[in-house]
């Protein structure tokens, strides 16, 4: 659909007319005019700078509905009451709750126009009348929130999200707006690539949230790791959240926490959804002062008091660590972040990080079950047929998607793709290498947190870094900073300049990340982070320079 550029005083006038707005926050004018202007668009914006209101102002200038993909049904819930109390747009949701009187009429209305949005969760899409009811709407704007959920390089990936591009191309391929709070550059990529965006635009809002004091304590034994724990919640300022690796150590942390009087409850996937949605209800109402949870605990949740975000065991990744501090100081007043880190922790991580991989035979099996098939395979069906785990059929077909050997249908289910490889055991063979560079990454943001926790420099320099922003000097509101440690350091004089590319002969092409003394950090494309000595890429000519 053609759409014209909007002068950056109509787009002022419609958030004045729409919400009330005297000014639109940072970021938010770039997204609306991209997307107005033709382009699809992903907002890297952070929690609370108002994503919600660019696809909201944007569908309001377009003719024609809005899809918006939302993962939560709480999340939906909040936002379709939000448009609901306006005067200018009715909403509606469908997901796995909605009753089927419910969800006819919901499709019937934003069919017949008379619904400005509809909210489905992107496992909706697996129903094909869903698909049909929304191909008879022929909506002007897709809007994919949270859409960090379909990197497999993200922190929270949920494989419902990939079949997303392929339903934006079975609607028409309307207007794209992605949005999410945290998205490194490689996980940019994959969603640009995954929805398959087109003629796109990236908007990204500093991620730097300068009221967190970014903090590590290091320690050589659980017992005392614990004991200090207690302690620094026991004098800390309330609410706050305490991040565990494992549900068993959340209970535990609980416990420990209760013993000294602290009123404690613990969060984990291992609880019903009533004892979730009780846990997390008594958090939010004050009823109790700490949630210790794992990473099961935070989508969706926006408590604007938390005064710490204390880690008992170290993140898989900046992307997640990031997303997870972020929780902290939401009203602007200061909040403390700290990771409690024992290195032997590690090993967790890297065990918790090899879970699922497959191996060139049962990358087969699936690759021989999905041609066997006479009909697009469910793959939920495909467990029958290999007898592997859903995990590692999942790992097994979105690897061989890469290849080009499966492909998937807006349902989710899969089928072989019109041009086949030309030998199916070369293409396994693709598949299992392209697992291999899938792991060197997660392998790579590992050791990218452990970068973070052992840094000598500014803590929040190294943050800022990862997602690819620069900070002028040190913050002086991190451990290292305080201590009066840091060296002011000038780059600019460095053999590989901050942001230029250089080639590997191993590991192919890169972008220089950052120095750390005599070290440079550089994100390659194929295998993530990695850090090398200058002086030695130097003698070797191990790295050359990219024009």
């Amino acid at each position: 659909m053609a759409r014209r550029r909007k002068s950056a005083q109509q787009i002022q006038q419609a958030a004045h007319d729409y919400f009330g707005y005297d000014h639109l926050r940072p970021g938010q004018e770039g997204a609306i005019q991209a997307v107005l202007s033709g382009h699809d668009t992903l907002a890297v914006m952070p929690t609370g700078s108002g994503k919600s209101a660019i696809y909201q102002i944007v569908a309001m200038q377009i003719p024609g509905c809005t899809i918006v993909v939302s993962p939560l049904i709480a999340l939906q819930a909040d936002q379709v009451e939000t448009i609901q109390q306006q005067e200018w747009g009715r909403a509606a949701l469908v997901n796995s709750t909605s009753k089927p009187s419910d969800r006819q009429q919901a499709f019937d209305e934003f069919r017949a126009g008379e619904l400005e949005f509809l909210f489905l969760a992107p496992e909706q899409f697996s129903n094909e009348e869903t698909l049909e009811h929304l191909k008879a709407a022929k909506p002007s704007l897709f809007v994919v929130d949270e859409a960090h959920c379909i990197s497999e390089w993200g922190h929270d990936f949920r494989p419902d999200y990939l079949r997303l591009g392929t339903v934006i191309e079975a609607l028409g391929h309307p207007a794209v707006l992605a949005l999410t709070a945290t998205a490194a550059p490689p996980v940019r990529q994959e969603i640009l690539d995954r929805l398959g965006m087109r003629n796109e635009r990236v908007i990204v809002q500093g991620f730097d949230r300068p009221n967190l004091f970014l903090s590590v304590d290091r320690f050589e034994d659980s017992a005392e790791k614990l004991d200090a724990l207690v302690q620094r919640v026991v004098k800390a300022d309330k609410p706050g959240i305490v991040y565990a690796a494992t549900r068993k150590r959340a209970e535990e942390i609980t416990q420990a926490l209760s013993d000294r009087m602290i009123r404690a409850t613990f969060y984990h996937a291992g609880l019903n959804r009533t004892q979730r949605e009780q846990a997390q209800t008594a958090f939010m109402t004050d009823e109790v002062e700490v949630i210790v949870a794992t990473t099961a605990f935070g989508m969706g949740i926006d408590k604007p008091n938390v005064r710490f975000v204390f880690h008992y065991d170290i993140s898989d990744s900046i992307d997640s660590y990031y997303q997870e501090i972020g929780r902290g100081g939401r009203d602007g007043e200061p909040a403390k972040a700290t990771l409690f880190y024992n290195s032997e922790d590690l090993n967790l991580r890297r065990f918790f990080a090899g879970g699922g991989q497959v191996d060139e035979d049962q990358v087969m099996q699936v690759a021989i079950a999905v041609q066997g098939a006479e009909q697009p395979l469910n793959p939920k069906d495909l467990r029958q047929a290999t007898d592997l785990s859903q995990s590692k059929i999942a790992t097994a077909l979105s690897r061989l998607e890469d290849v080009g050997m499966v492909e998937t249908l807006p349902t989710g289910e899969v089928v072989l793709p019109e041009e086949l490889p030309d030998n199916l055991m070369d293409a396994v063979t693709d598949a299992v290498q392209m697992q291999e560079r899938y792991q060197q990454m997660v392998r790579s943001r590992l050791e990218m947190m452990r970068g973070y926790a052992e840094v000598r420099d500014c803590r929040r320099e190294y943050l800022l870094n990862y997602f690819g922003e620069k900070i002028a000097k040190p913050c002086g509101n991190c451990d290292n900073c305080k201590a009066g440690i840091i060296v002011e350091k000038d780059d600019s004089a460095k053999p590989y300049p901050l942001d230029s590319r250089v080639a590997h002969k191993s590991w192919g092409e890169g972008v220089v990340m950052r120095y750390e003394g005599d070290k440079v950090v550089i994100l390659f494309d194929q295998v993530g982070y990695k850090t090398l000595g200058v002086n030695v890429a130097l003698l070797y000519g191990l790295l050359r320079r990219v024009e």
